[in-house]
């Protein structure tokens, strides 16, 4: 058991060309657990440990309502970017407003854990590797990200910057079932500025993890965040922000509170 925990470990380890086989499993561990302890890692309800995060995948403009408020058509296919794992913060943290830019946006949107990774994964065994689902926001500078778009540069700034991806605890998917009976909903102080269904994604979650997944291979502990409805808009500092994701009958499933600095 210690030896086949060993292994997993040591993939996992940055350090693992520093260890020879021959060395105790005890010494690799030690090092293997100390990396963890800097990894960025989220709570699935019902674990008993925390989840490590593998990477943040994130789909733009996937509710039709959004792409026209922000003039754009609707893409064939799924349109996605990165954002680090350093960007995550925790119910009741902080969103750091950057100094480069005047025009940061919330942008609330259900988000997925992935438990089980895979290549070319079918769109019809896809929900079999989710490990549960959540709320987040996908903070964005707004002002850099269309500097970034006229220029055709990447969004990297403008949407991974620390603080950029708050995330609630994940409910396990065994206990929602169908993902596309859900409802996003973001309140600013106390204000409903953000309430979409689900079922309004263009691009539902068994397409996303299939499509990304033919390009990048999906590791456990990925994050995605699925888009987000109309009502984007400009935070300010002293805002707090309410995120919740819930049952088609309004019940509150999982929930996510940050203020805004």
């Amino acid at each position: 058991m210690a030896y086949s925990l060993c292994k997993i470990l040591d993939f996992r380890s940055l350090n693992k060309a520093r260890f020879r086989a021959s060395e105790p499993c005890a010494l690799r561990l030690r090092a293997s657990f100390a990396i963890f302890r800097f990894m960025k890692t989220v709570l699935l309800r019902g674990s008993h440990e925390p989840v490590p995060v593998s990477k943040i995948l994130c789909i733009g403009q996937n509710y039709a309502a959004h792409a026209k408020e922000m003039h754009s058509d609707v893409s064939a296919a799924p349109v996605f970017f990165l954002k680090p794992t350093t960007a995550i913060i925790k119910d009741g943290g902080t969103v750091i407003l950057p100094s480069i830019s005047k025009d940061v946006h919330h942008e609330v949107e259900m988000i997925v854990l992935i438990r089980e990774g895979g290549t070319n994964i079918p769109r019809e065994k896809a929900l079999g590797h989710v490990a549960g689902y959540g709320i987040g926001l996908d903070m964005t500078m707004r002002d850099v990200q269309g500097d970034a778009k006229k220029k055709g540069q990447p969004w990297t700034l403008a949407k991974g910057f620390d603080t950029s991806a708050p995330v609630s605890e994940f409910v396990l998917a065994s206990d929602i079932g169908d993902p596309s009976t859900l409802a996003v909903e973001l309140r600013v102080n106390g204000t409903v500025r953000q309430s979409s269904k689900t079922d309004n994604l263009i691009f539902p979650v068994d397409v996303v993890i299939a499509y990304i997944s033919q390009f990048i291979t999906l590791e456990r502990g990925d994050i995605i965040f699925t888009g987000t409805p109309e009502g984007v808009a400009r935070v300010q500092i002293g805002d707090t922000l309410a995120a919740t994701l819930r049952k088609a009958d309004g019940t509150a499933l999982t929930a996510l509170t940050v203020t805004v600095r």
